[in-house]
């Protein structure tokens, strides 16, 4: 045996069906297409949720909710974190610019400060809003907030 007398497994290769090549290859006239109808037709492509005419499930289903224009979203800083970032930079004041170069929040983004964890420094605080919690948590510790 050598590599000139290998062959496929029997019936592992088929032959492609040639399709529209006339009536002796029993596969010419409507070419496999059908009578008459959209796709039957050259230049034709289904659109993406198209039914075959009936009402597609897209607009069958009911809208749903609400959504606010006007929210405004905020990225939470945890008091934990805060407290982290002071003592690992020996901060008495944490500003915005701190939290982006420390990799917290990117520059678009607005900080609202919540009360999770504990904080035992007295900072300065800058954020864009805070939580009633971590508003009396600063104050409680000694420090001062800063809303922009």
């Amino acid at each position: 045996m050598n590599l000139s007398s290998l062959k496929p497994a029997e019936g592992s290769i088929k032959a492609r069906k040639r399709i529209g090549r006339g009536p002796g290859s029993g596969l010419g006239g409507t070419s496999t297409r059908g009578h008459k109808g959209a796709k039957s037709r050259s230049g034709y492509s289904r659109k993406i949720g198209f039914e075959g005419g009936q009402m597609p499930i897209q607009r069958r289903l009911p809208k749903f909710g609400f959504k606010n224009f006007n929210r405004i979203e905020y990225k939470p800083i945890n008091l934990s974190v805060i407290q982290t970032l002071s003592e690992a930079n020996s901060l008495s004041k944490i500003t915005v610019e701190d939290l982006i170069t420390a990799g917290f929040i990117s520059r678009k983004s607005l900080v609202k400060v919540l009360a999770n964890g504990t904080l035992t420094a007295a900072l300065t605080v800058e954020a864009h809003a805070f939580s009633k919690s971590a508003e009396e948590a600063i104050v409680k510790a000694g420090g001062t907030i800063a809303k922009l």
